[in-house]
């Protein structure tokens, strides 16, 4: 008993001020933050002179879009649903802490202030120059001739009972069963640029927008990225706007692969007229003929397709794209192009190493 009593610690009161181990030695050496914070790094000292053009030579000092931009990279890598909370993690989690740059004393932002400053990077302008800029430093391990093209789902933050009638009838919204509603005569009050849309037949109508990418075929990347509103041809005209600015950087012929909801005259003779070569899964009547399908690139591009669902996956299950938080088309854009942005520099360090090692 005696020999136990003395292999027991003792429980010592936590009144220590000081702390002799920095922020710098708790973080792992092999924690996978690590090369994520060096490449995320990279890039925004890239964007150094568009975040100048963004403030005032003069007035009170606001976060760092720096702190802000790396902040919003961890809601969405560790789905921290709301700003409050995040704030609340980036105070006492010496992890978080670390990766946005606070210091182990530096003082946390109020949620609220938080939130204002983010507001000013809330543009589309800005997500794509973060992209382009993501997307820079993996350009060596894209493709630059096979891609693949697809349309997600983005459910508003509206709800059903907020889509009323344009001309003001219809009550309250609360009964709508037996009325006939279109994106024509009705409109969300909360939310005025999201659809009522149904993504297949059999499912039920959501107010929703549109979430489109271009994936590459050898990593998965994603290549281009976009936010519309939600309709029966969005899907095509976002992928048609997607490849033509796709072509101004890139010379010779690409394909791309998509599915059937692609495969109609409009899209594939536009998609031809860029220097494209549409690998679409045929319809009964399709748009198609031997010389595209008989070549044996066109059944590897289909057989590519699943990447850019693995993409939606991580987008939706682990980002914040299932059902976003934002109101209007041009935020829902900036978060769709941010976290794509996310997407591809989670799968950086990784490339990196492969390369590396190679």
């Amino acid at each position: 008993m005696a020999r136990l009593k003395i292999m027991r610690g003792d429980e010592r009161v936590q009144d220590g001020m000081f702390s002799y181990v920095s922020l710098e030695q708790r973080v792992p050496t092999n924690h996978p933050l690590r090369e994520l914070r060096k490449v995320t790094d990279t890039v925004l000292r890239s964007l150094s002179a568009e975040f100048d053009a963004l403030y005032a030579e003069s007035g009170r000092p606001s976060i760092a879009p720096e702190y802000i931009l790396r902040a919003l990279l961890l809601q969405v890598f560790f789905s921290v649903r709301s700003e409050r909370l995040l704030v609340e993690q980036i105070d006492y989690n010496l992890l978080f802490r670390w990766f946005v740059g606070l210091g182990m004393d530096d003082t946390v932002w109020n949620h609220a202030v938080f939130s204002k400053n983010r507001d000013r990077l809330l543009n589309s302008e800005m997500a794509q120059h973060f992209f382009a800029e993501v997307n820079r430093q993996a350009k060596k391990f894209m493709s630059d001739e096979h891609f693949t093209v697809d349309g997600t789902l983005i459910q508003a933050w509206a709800s059903q009972k907020s889509f009323r009638p344009k001309d003001g009838s219809g009550g309250d919204g609360n009964n709508f069963h037996g009325h006939k509603r279109t994106n024509q005569t009705h409109q969300s009050t909360t939310d005025p640029d999201s659809r009522l849309y149904k993504k297949s037949y059999g499912k039920e109508s959501k107010l929703s927008y549109l979430g489109h990418a271009l994936v590459e075929n050898r990593n998965g990347l994603i290549a281009a990225a976009m936010a519309t509103h939600a309709d029966g041809y969005a899907e095509r005209d976002a992928a048609l706007l997607m490849l033509q600015r796709l072509r101004g950087k890139r010379k010779g012929r690409i394909t791309v692969g998509a599915d059937k909801a692609y495969d109609t005259r409009d899209f594939v003779r536009t998609a031809r007229e860029l220097n494209v070569t549409p690998h679409v899964v045929a319809n009964q009547r399709s748009s198609l003929d031997r010389r595209t399908t008989r070549q044996p690139g066109y059944a590897v591009s289909l057989s590519r397709r699943w990447l850019i669902e693995k993409s939606f996956a991580w987008l939706k299950q682990t980002g914040p794209l299932r059902q976003t938080k934002l109101r209007g088309l041009g935020k829902v854009d900036w978060l769709f192009v941010f976290s794509c942005a996310a997407h591809n520099l989670l799968r950086l360090p990784k490339l990196i190493s492969v390369a590396q090692a190679a």
